[in-house]
């Protein structure tokens, strides 16, 4: 990958001076973004990270900062291919278990310590065992070192997406001499981190701001080209939106549904309405399957059957959106449409809640059905209040339960304290990255919010995902991933409803956005700000 050079002249803020809608260091933040305009992006979220450290925490909310926090060892560029990044070259080997990295040497971490093999290997391993995505690095041995900038990756087998998996922030490197010695999922200073990407933190506070400045010794010329970076939460889609048609922030991530048709009228808009193709975006109703009442096959089957999912498409969604019909998004390679498509069917629904002897009462209920939603995402809380009186016509009563922020959500979701959610999961690339995590027996792990929550167990399928995750031959993993799509659709752990969105939209003034396949998740180093 080049870098061409493109200089914007540095305007550099002092911390004391104001943000956009809030403060900073006690100051109006409209105004510390006005004061250097040319050299600070704002960009609006609706994400609420609960620390930055994305090591052990999956997700855009702390993904998105991460990436600009830290330097992983390769980047993905448009075409899906790996490039040079803190490793300035890598080789992998024929066997395909194992992968040399050759770092840069004049790599540093903020606080002025150089990068190191030993990072790579004290990274590598704690993301082995502690991210939610097990399969990630499932495969990973060890890490061996040949010399101080040179790292050995080693394989117990092949492993078909290591390269992606050591791309942004799913391969965060982090400074052995700052995060070692202590549990790094509750480490203190996964809410400040050091790391060794174009951007160091001036300030994470959680519910309104995350402030980046430009980091100096930057390995890669003429990166970062913004002084400040800047993340500015908002409480929901509808006040972000509202900030950036006023032009207070310069962008927004994650937009989807109907919001798209909204700031395609902004002025000057730069839109990207497929964004991040590597995350494929899913929604989908999970089941508990431990609750009595969703351990009969028949039932889940039933609910499903009772979703009119070309009206969550035209009608909730404005043709924004496109039907899903299992865990693995069109756009992959590995995707099969030989499924089940649970198109709408009232009658059939019926007749497999009456066959499941579930029969309805005088009032014609059925059973009730307490059903959960992540807030501050607008197109899910949509599906959430459609499927009220979707399942009432066939005699389940669907009781909505809110939760007053996301933390509480996820709390009550990764500790099975749910009948049914709506939720969005994503494929992040590879089937072995973001795919198995939900499906493997051996991923159901309590209290870690987006693994297997639903309790899912099918040896067959554990067999079938086993066999994909080292099967290099792409005709092969096509056929493994074909069966395996067929048995979890067949048993609707989770009734697949559409694949989301991801858009995002730049005002006119920002230059360079990201354009490969992670989007804003990815390094902001390339981007700037237009001069006035």
């Amino acid at each position: 990958m080049s870098y061409p050079r493109f200089t914007i002249r540095r305007q550099l803020l002092s911390t004391s001076a104001p943000l956009v809608g809030g403060l900073f260091m006690g100051m109006p933040m409209g105004a510390l973004a006005q004061a250097a305009r040319s050299g600070v992006l704002v960009i609006g979220t609706t994400q609420k990270p609960r620390h930055l450290n994305a090591a052990v925490q999956s997700g855009v909310a702390t993904m998105s900062p991460a990436a600009q926090l830290f330097s992983s060892p390769l980047r993905m560029d448009g075409q899906w291919k790996a490039q040079p990044y803190l490793a300035e070259r890598f080789e992998l080997s024929p066997d395909n278990r194992s992968v040399t990295l050759h770092l840069r040497k004049d790599a540093l971490f903020h606080d002025g310590r150089p990068v190191t093999a030993e990072d790579v290997k004290f990274t590598l391993e704690a993301i082995r065992d502690n991210h939610p995505f097990t399969s990630m690095y499932g495969p990973l041995n060890a890490v061996t070192i040949s010399d101080k900038h040179t790292a050995v990756v080693r394989l117990s087998e092949p492993h078909p997406a290591l390269l992606l998996a050591m791309s942004t922030s799913l391969t965060p490197i982090l400074p052995a001499h700052v995060f070692s010695g202590s549990d790094l999922k509750t480490h203190p200073r996964n809410a400040s981190p050091i790391g060794s990407g174009p951007f160091k933190l001036v300030e994470f506070k959680p519910g309104e701001h995350i402030v980046m400045e430009r980091f100096d010794k930057f390995f890669l010329n003429d990166q970062p080209r913004l002084d400040r970076l800047i993340f500015k939460e908002y409480k929901d889609a509808g006040s972000m939106l509202l900030a950036f048609e006023a032009g207070e922030i310069d962008a927004v991530q994650q937009v989807s549904g109907p919001d798209l048709a909204r700031v395609r009228k902004v002025a000057g808009v730069q839109m990207n309405e497929n964004a991040a193709p590597a995350i494929g975006p899913l929604t989908w109703l999970a089941f508990n399957l431990k609750n009595a009442k969703l351990t009969d096959k028949r039932v889940r089957q039933a609910i499903s059957f009772a979703i009119d999912r070309d009206f969550i498409v035209k009608g909730l969604s404005v043709n924004t959106v496109k039907r899903s019909t299992g865990p693995i998004a069109s756009g992959s390679p590995f995707y099969t449409a030989e499924v089940e498509p649970y198109d709408l069917n009232l009658a059939k629904s019926i007749q497999l809640l009456d066959a499941a002897g579930i029969k309805p009462g005088a009032d014609g209920n059925r059973f009730t059905l307490e059903v959960d939603c992540p807030p501050g995402f607008p197109a899910l809380k949509s599906v959430q209040e459609y499927l009220k009186p979707a399942l009432a016509k066939v005699g389940i009563t669907v009781v909505i339960r809110n939760s007053p922020d996301f933390p509480t959500w996820a709390r009550r979701v990764a500790g099975q304290q749910f009948e049914a959610t709506v939720d969005g999961v994503w494929n992040w690339g590879d089937p072995v990255i973001g795919v198995h995590r939900t499906w493997l027996s051996s991923n159901i792990r309590p209290g870690v919010i987006w693994s297997n929550t639903q309790s899912y167990s099918n040896p067959k399928v554990d067999e079938l995902l086993a066999s994909a995750a080292k099967e290099m031959n792409l005709a092969k993993r096509k056929a493994l991933y074909k069966q395996f799509q067929k048995i979890v659709v067949d048993e609707v752990p989770v009734a697949f409803v559409v694949e989301s969105t991801w858009g995002e939209a730049w005002s006119s003034k920002v230059v360079n956005p990201p354009k490969g396949i992670w989007g804003n998740i990815d390094s902001m180093g390339e981007t700037g700000i237009r001069k006035a």
